[in-house]
Parts: structure tokens; C-alpha cells; sequence
């Protein structure tokens, strides 16, 4: 991925063409927003197609509405009662807060309808019009379940190894509390290896490479306390190599410890306005424990379309803002929202010169 190219969409052919990149996933049964600033492609948000009886689009507007784009144009993916249910519902919302449509389009079996007018039959969806996008390496998974699939557990010969691996972290663990008196405190000894743990984690990404089965059980053991998931969300950044670092990580933990490499990932992919993946690692993280509280609150920033910028700290007050997230990197990253039905959005990609991904 390259943060520093530019995406457009300068007709509705364009953006037909470029919403599957610009979200990460060909989407089905989707509503998809796109916010314009000029021909600039500001943002995207995805959502399931609602139930036939949804009435109130107004969270859908509001979340739309906070990012300023100039105009919004609106792609329904599905057949034509739900997405024409859909829109009416939608674009009702868009007006009445404010926030001008350019057009809405329904999209099915390879190809396009505009419903302010166009051939009867609808218009190819031409691919290739999205070769831009490919040339900046932004890529389109064939669906959502392919973007789940990055941040599933891994089974077969590798879950065994990574079972055995776990077991001997653990055990390491246990000798280390019991030679430190403050154990009960989480002890010195845990903030210290935390510590080593994750910067060598780092360390071996940054340079591409992977980690062993015992480094990624070590590592999966001590982000249990929150200690060390602090250090590490302290040290968080939009960087390519720490998605790649999380990935791994939360696919080869054990499932019990996948919570806090997850809410790693999730961040790191907020950051860089990769809200998709972000969402589905929350996603992973709130399947294991639905009740951690990190991952809550990922939930809630991304459900509610929260830029990183505009967040100080995700530590207690008195601690100094994580590095990634002061104001020097606010033209650097921009957040989004969910990616589940009309009650939330999901994180699509953003292209602009000089900026990161944005995602809603």
C-alpha cells in the first residue's frame, strides 16, 4: 500500500468501478456511501442491506454528515426491492441533514443502474476503469468472509505447534511469578518481559520477519494484562509492517489470547485508515471476549466515526498521548465507523496525495 497516490471518481462508471478497492472486498447485499471532496474519493462506508422494516436512517446520516465531504453518492449492491427500499430510506436522511447526493446506483450481476436515469438493462461494470487503483496496489478481496478469513485462527499442524508453544509459555510464566515477591501486582517481572517481548516483536517485523511459534505464545501470554497491552498500544502506529505483525500474531495465539493482539491490530489498521480491517478484528476480539473492555472501545470509536487525530489518548488521563495519535498525524490518518447493518458502518480505504487510508 502506498499513502501517497491520489483516487478519483469523476463519474459513476468510476465509482462503481473503485468502491470494491476503496473498501478492501467486492461487497453483496451491501449499502455502500462514497463522499466526494471534488473528484476525490474522501471516504467510504459500508453497510448491510436493512431489514425491510427499518425506518430510521438517522445514525447512517449523522455519521455521514460528520465528515464534510462535498457529496455522496450512493451504491446499493442486490436485488432491486431491498437497495430501492434502502435508498429512499437513506437518501431521506442525507437531505434532511444536510448533505448533498450526486447519484444512486444499484449494482447486481455485473452491472450498474442509475436511478436518475440510463439504459433500461443498466451498463457493464467495467474493471477496468479501476486499473489506477491496482496500480497503487490497493487490492479487492472476492468478499467479506476472504477479509475474515485474514484475522481467523490457524488450525491443522500449525494449531498444534502454536497449543505446544503456548504450554511452554505458560509454564514459563509461572516460574517467573513465583520468583517475584510482587507478583500479585502483576509483578516486575511481567512488565519487564512485556516489554522486551513486544519491542523484539517489533523489531523482527520491521525487518520482515516472522515470528517463532514460542516468540508468538510469549508474546499472546503476556498481553493478557493490560500492562503490557498499554505499553504496546503506546507504541502504535499506522506502519504496514505492524499490521502484518498483528495479523500474524492474532491468527496464531491461542484463541483465549487472540482479545489483545486484535485490539493491536484493530488500532494499527484505525490508524491507518484501514477501517475494514479494523472492524473485523474488533469483530475477532469481541467474539472471544465480549466483554473486553479495549475492544469495546475500539467498537464504539469506529462505530461512531472517530478520526484518530481526534483522540488524545486511549490511556488514562495523566499519561502522554500515544505516539500515533498526536496532532503532527493529522494528515496522516482518518477513522471510520462499523460494518454491520444500519445500526453501524464499515471501514472502507481512502486514497489521497499525502495521506493515509480513511475509512468509515
Amino acid at each position: 500500500m502506498n499513502p501517497d497516490c491520489l483516487i478519483t471518481a469523476c463519474s459513476s462508471a468510476e465509482a462503481v468501478a473503485v468502491a470494491p478497492y476503496l473498501l478492501g472486498f467486492h461487497p453483496t447485499n451491501s449499502l455502500v456511501l462514497l463522499g466526494l471532496l471534488g473528484p476525490m474519493v474522501d471516504f467510504a462506508v459500508r453497510y448491510d442491506l436493512p431489514a425491510p422494516d427499518c425506518s430510521d436512517y438517522s445514525e447512517v446520516a449523522s455519521v455521514v454528515a460528520r465528515q464534510g465531504a462535498d457529496r455522496v453518492i450512493l451504491i446499493g449492491y442486490g436485488p432491486p426491492k431491498p437497495v430501492s427500499t434502502a435508498m429512499v430510506g437513506v437518501g431521506r436522511a442525507l437531505r434532511q441533514a444536510g448533505v448533498p447526493i450526486e447519484d444512486v446506483i444499484r449494482v447486481a450481476d455485473g452491472r450498474w443502474w442509475s436511478y436518475r436515469g440510463g439504459p433500461a438493462g443498466g451498463t457493464p461494470c467495467s474493471p477496468g476503469l479501476a486499473a489506477h487503483a491496482v496500480y497503487q496496489g490497493m487490492v479487492a478481496l472476492p468478499d467479506r468472509k476472504a477479509l475474515v478469513a485474514k484475522v481467523s485462527p490457524v488450525d491443522g499442524v500449525q494449531r498444534q505447534e502454536m497449543s505446544e508453544a503456548t504450554g511452554r509459555a505458560r509454564s514459563r510464566a509461572t516460574g517467573l511469578a513465583a520468583a517475584d515477591p510482587r507478583a500479585e501486582g502483576d509483578g516486575q517481572w511481567m512488565r519487564k518481559a512485556g516489554r522486551e517481548a513486544v519491542r523484539e516483536a517489533e523489531r523482527l517485523a520491521r525487518a520482515g520477519r516472522s515470528l517463532s511459534a514460542d516468540e508468538v505464545a510469549w508474546l499472546g501470554v503476556l498481553l493478557v494484562k493490560s500492562i503490557v497491552v498499554d505499553y504496546a498500544i503506546d507504541r502504535s502506529g499506522p506502519e504496514d509492517w505492524r499490521l502484518r505483525l498483528w495479523t500474524d500474531v492474532v491468527r496464531r495465539v491461542e484463541p483465549e489470547h487472540a482479545p489483545a493482539p486484535a485490539c493491536l491490530l484493530a488500532f494499527a489498521a484505525w490508524q491507518a485508515g484501514d477501517g475494514s480491517l479494523a472492524r473485523v478484528a474488533v469483530d475477532r476480539a469481541l467474539l472471544e471476549e465480549p466483554g473486553h473492555r479495549l475492544a469495546g472501545l475500539l467498537d464504539r470509536l469506529l462505530a461512531a466515526g472517530i478520526r484518530p487525530y481526534s483522540v488524545l489518548a486511549l490511556t488514562p488521563p495523566g499519561r502522554p498521548p500515544a505516539p500515533g495519535l498526536r496532532n503532527d498525524r493529522k494528515e496522516k490518518s482518518e477513522a471510520l465507523p462499523r460494518d454491520r447493518g444500519p445500526r453501524g458502518t464499515g471501514g472502507g480505504r481512502r486514497r489521497r496525495r499525502g495521506t493515509r487510508r480513511r475509512s468509515l
